[in-house]
Order: structure tokens, then C-alpha cells, then sequence
């Protein structure tokens, strides 16, 4: 923090594919508490987006991802909640390394658990920078899949 100014943090968040379906996770937290998410969390020093989206889904659900590709960045300032807050978001793509793994929930304290949701039929609550995405229409899936 400098001159008391709250700094931008960098998060980067990944869209864990399976088939038509997305991992999703429900939060506990002061922002977006409640809220269905993707996996994902801060970027540490030193750390590319790729090594961070494979860090935070195998600390969140025990899964090893594949394929990780950088999809879109987005700018989302959370100013009407008592904890102010600013995110430059880093979304990723990938994929399971092994399609038979199984979401666990590591960190209970921050999420109610993991699940793959089908594109369209997504749960609701949606987290704020995930619904407003899907309110943009964007899709996390290949264009060679969009037509399945």
C-alpha cells in the first residue's frame, strides 16, 4: 500500500474443463461469499500464470491439470462491500492430466466443495467477474467444441 491507496492484486483463476462441464466451487469468503467460483488464487512472486494454475487447483482439489492456456484478463474492482478490493484477473484453460481423477475439497475453509457443472446449466449464485462473463456470453471452450 502506498500513500494509503489500496494496490491491485493479481489473481488468476482457471477453466477446468471436462467435456461440456466446468469445475466450480461454492466460496467462503468476504468477497463473494456463497457465490459459485472457479478454482484459482494470487499469483506469487516469481510465479508465470501457468505454474499458478496448476498451484492453486492441485492445492484446492487435489487435481493435476494439463494443457494450461492463457484465455482472457479482466479488470474487477469490488467497491461496495466493506473489505474493498481490486483484482486484475488472469483467466486460464486446461484440462485433467488424468481423466479419472475426482475433485477433493483441500481448503473446507474457503470452499464447500468442487464440482463439474455443465456449461449450460451453470449453478447460480455465479461469483461477480464469472457471471458477468457468462452474462458477456464468452465460452471457455475450444471452437472446435462449441458446436457439440
Amino acid at each position: 500500500m502506498e500513500n494509503g491507496m489500496l494496490a491491485p492484486r493479481v489473481a488468476v483463476v482457471v477453466f477446468l474443463l471436462k467435456g461440456k462441464a466446468v469445475l466450480l466451487g461454492r466460496r467462503r469468503s468476504s468477497v463473494g461469499d456463497s457465490t459459485f467460483a472457479l478454482p484459482g488464487g494470487h499469483l506469487e512472486f516469481g510465479e508465470n500464470f501457468e505454474e499458478c494454475a496448476a498451484r492453486e487447483v492441485k492445492e484446492e482439489t487435489g487435481l493435476d491439470i494439463e494443457k494450461i492456456e492463457l484465455l482472457t484478463v479482466t479488470n474487477n474492482v469490488f467497491c461496495n462491500r466493506a473489505k474493498q478490493c481490486h483484482y486484475v484477473t488472469i483467466f486460464m484453460r486446461s484440462y485433467l492430466a488424468d481423466p479419472n481423477q475426482v475433485p477433493q475439497n483441500l481448503e473446507p475453509d474457503k470452499c464447500d466443495g468442487w464440482d463439474f457443472y455443465e456449461w449450460n446449466d451453470l449453478p447460480k449464485p455465479l461469483f461477480r467477474p464469472l457471471e458477468n462473463m457468462v452474462g458477456s456470453g464468452f465460452n471457455p471452450f475450444p471452437s472446435n467444441l462449441n458446436n457439440m
